[in-house]
């Protein structure tokens, strides 16, 4: 393989900064023998593999075109997404390209994009749909691109407000021992929310929006007897509502409105023996049209890389021992309050 890269783009941009981006290739091809002089690249070894690395660098020119700089991860997302297209694991025509150079929402000088070919499939299915389930495990993106789309939505005025909702499940904590108003106990439930609002608008701007009632983050149990009418509402931790919980909030959808639901199956924190609102309605609503199911999965973690190993590692011993988060099923682990 062959490879001359433009003259516009200086060699450091394609092969990074000591060459940092240049080694995360070799490592993930060892069998290939990569070369670079001047602007030219080579690679010699198992045709399938070279022409995986030739792959690699198209699609890397083609991000670097688009003005936005290569990362380490992103290189590394791109192998992973082209190795999974070739062996046949993924479907569809979307490149590593077209990805990681999707934006949703740019803010306070960082543009929010997704970085796997499940999360852009996600943000593309809350485009075209009027309810999305958004299932994974923690640090996928689930709720963070739901609240980019949601400020984006806004901004661009396809809705009025934004309503973000969580229920006010004790996760192994008795809040009622809390000093303090009931909002004031509510309050470490939202914290997460109003985190990820702040890494999308001006700080300054969001007690105005909300006393404007244009944001509104407020317990599930404020959504009971409303119909919710041009806004864009996210249900977070909806493994957490009962089944009657998630009918409740299903049914409170109204004109020119979009629903994003996300949640994490294996992370219920419900009393001993209630059945998980997010868990039944996958056999409810699967299939309903305008309504749509994105999983996503530890390959789509986009926290420290360590979190995907943790969360695999969860699930092979919960294989092994049959057990759920490492605990006996249908107990209740002390995990504590987790966020996303």
């Amino acid at each position: 393989m062959q490879f001359t890269v433009p003259a516009q783009h200086p060699m450091v941009t394609v092969l990074g900064s000591g060459d940092s981006l240049l080694r995360v290739i070799e490592k993930a091809f060892p069998a290939a023998d990569i070369h670079v002089r001047g602007n030219e690249i080579s690679a010699v070894g198992d045709p399938a593999e070279v022409a995986l690395v030739s792959r690699v660098f198209e699609e890397m020119m083609l991000v670097l075109r688009t003005g936005q700089p290569m990362t380490e991860d992103a290189v590394e997302r791109s192998i992973a997404m082209l190795r999974a297209s070739g062996s046949g694991e993924s479907d569809g025509p979307e490149t590593p390209a077209q990805v990681l150079t999707q934006n949703i929402l740019s803010s306070r000088g960082r543009t929010i994009r997704p970085k796997t070919l499940n999360q852009k499939r996600y943000v593309d299915a809350i485009d075209k749909h009027t309810i999305v389930f958004g299932i994974g495990p923690a640090g996928t993106g689930k709720t963070y691109l739901a609240m980019a789309k949601a400020v984006q939505a806004l901004q661009s005025k396809q809705v009025n407000r934004i309503i973000l909702t969580r229920p006010a499940v004790e996760a192994g904590e008795r809040l009622g021992f809390l000093p303090g108003t009931l909002y004031e106990k509510i309050d470490p439930y939202l914290r997460p929310l109003y985190d990820a609002l702040h890494d999308m608008l001006d700080p300054d701007s969001i007690p105005r929006l909300m006393a404007a009632g244009t944001i509104e983050v407020a317990p599930l149990a404020y959504m009971r007897g409303r119909t919710l009418n041009d806004a864009f509402i996210i249900l977070d931790e909806a493994q957490n509502t009962s089944p009657e919980q998630m009918k409740m909030f299903l049914t409170r959808l109204g004109f020119d409105s979009k629903i994003v639901i996300t949640g994490d199956v294996t992370q219920v924190d419900l009393p001993d023996g209630q059945k998980s609102g997010l868990r039944q309605v996958q056999e409810i609503l699967e299939g309903v049209e305008d309504v749509h199911f994105s999983r996503l999965s530890s390959h789509d973690v986009v926290r420290h890389k360590l979190v995907g190993r943790i969360v695999d590692a969860y699930e092979q011993y919960d294989n092994r021992h049959g057990t759920q988060n490492g605990a006996p099923k249908g107990g209740r682990g002390k995990s504590g309050h987790k966020g996303k």
